[in-house]
């Protein structure tokens, strides 16, 4: 089959489609297509084509423009080589939640083989100005700036209309070590805080057959972390309680997305005093304390976290709670450490989700309830398929733009028995 990157040919666009495309066909092949929306008649050029039955191509043209197609509000990304931020931008909002409920109804129809109608939600606040923590490349000449669409090469503009006010002022006036990483917060106190991040190969001593045994030891590296402003430490204010985090770890994207989902936590679990939860992949542990508040000074929480930073920010901002024992340790090596006969069952995973072996392991526990958070359709569609087989159903479900102008979406589900 003849390689079609750089082809060029019109098409008409179909549904959209998980990850920031639309679907259209072109001589017998699908064409996963970037910068459109649904029902445009558009020209576009292949990009990536790794041979098979699909290949990717980025809008050139829009020969007929949908009603909803709008100015880009991202230039950084609008362009077919552009960064990969904000993918969306080129419709309303209100096209652009639209698109994510297709998206999030069409993955649980196919993988889960559940019907099911999605609305999504806003989060407080307008859809620019969003963002609280950023990264962002240097390149060789020591320029900040955003990584291309699948690509370690630098675009050097910072005009992405994501970041809080005052995230990037300065930054692209600065020049910073040449190859290394930004890390950018701006936290609930309006203190900002940068540290520059540079990753060193680390050299290996052995046999010639020690190091072909493991090309990671060839590959291994280590990072240096340098504090360029701010203290280093992110204070996070969630329902009146305030996190001291390191600004560099883990913490919701959204300014607001922390609050909202921890109200949703609070109503949905329904735990009574001295009853028992866990929180897995419990970062600083934020949802470990609404669930502790729930359960009284009788009851107990079982948070678990692989970060050692976050188990200590965590253990230090909820130190009142006596009833929380917090576990540094993987999800999935946890459950022979946690108090049995959880009434309620929390967990954020990353964005690959949970997974077969963990919602069996919940499912052995017999939580009541379940409440799971994913920020993947696909992966959270999977396993609410595991959670069906496992026995427990998706009694409900609310669907949050918590990443305004991008394909991302937060989801949240209660699964029953």
């Amino acid at each position: 089959m003849t390689n079609w990157v750089g082809q060029e040919f019109s098409l008409t666009l179909g549904d959209p489609a998980h990850g920031g495309f639309c679907v259209g066909r072109h001589e017998g092949r699908v064409v996963f297509v970037r910068h459109g929306i649904s029902g445009e008649q558009v020209r576009v050029r292949v990009a990536e084509d790794r041979g098979g039955a699909f290949c990717f191509a980025n809008v050139i043209e829009v020969v007929s423009p949908s009603a909803e197609r709008i100015s880009p509000m991202c230039c950084v990304s609008s362009q077919p080589n552009g960064a990969g931020c904000c993918d969306l931008s080129h419709m309303t909002a209100a096209a652009q939640r639209q698109w994510k409920a297709d998206v999030v109804s069409g993955q649980f129809r196919r993988i889960a083989h559940l019907d099911r109608d999605v609305e999504v939600e806003l989060l407080d606040g307008g859809p620019t100005q969003w963002r609280t923590r950023a990264r962002f490349a240097v390149d060789r000449d020591g320029r900040a700036g955003m990584r291309r669409y699948r690509s370690n090469d630098v675009i050097v503009d910072l005009s992405c209309p994501q970041p809080v006010d005052g995230l990037t002022d300065g930054i692209a006036e600065r020049r910073w070590t040449p190859g290394s990483e930004l890390h950018i917060a701006v936290d609930s106190t309006g203190e900002r805080h940068i540290s520059e991040q540079i990753q060193h190969k680390v050299a290996r001593r052995g046999t010639a057959r020690q190091k072909a045994a493991s090309h990671r030891a060839q590959s291994a590296r280590r990072t240096a972390e340098k504090t360029i402003e701010g203290s280093g430490r992110a204070q996070e204010v969630v329902r009146g309680r305030t996190w001291d985090v390191s600004a560099t770890g883990f913490w919701q994207a959204h300014r607001n997305a922390p609050t909202t989902y921890s109200s949703v936590i609070a109503e949905w679990a329904e735990l009574a005093p001295g009853e028992t939860a866990w929180d897995l992949y419990s970062g600083a542990g934020v949802f470990a304390a609404e669930l502790a508040a729930a359960v009284g000074a009788n009851g107990h929480v079982d948070a678990v976290e692989a970060s050692a930073q976050s188990v200590a920010d965590g253990t230090a901002a909820v130190a009142e709670f006596g009833q929380i024992s917090f576990h540094g340790l993987p999800t999935e090596r946890a459950f022979g450490e946690l108090r049995p006969n959880p009434a309620v069952v929390v967990l954020d995973p990353p964005r690959s989700g949970a997974g077969r072996a963990v919602v069996s392991s919940i499912a052995e526990a017999a939580p009541r309830q379940v409440i799971h958070i994913g920020c993947d359709p696909a992966a959270f569609a999977r396993d609410v398929a595991l959670y069906a087989e496992n026995g427990y159903r998706l009694a409900d479900l609310r669907v949050f733009d918590a990443f305004p102008l991008t394909h991302h979406v937060e989801c949240v589900g209660i699964f029953q028995r």
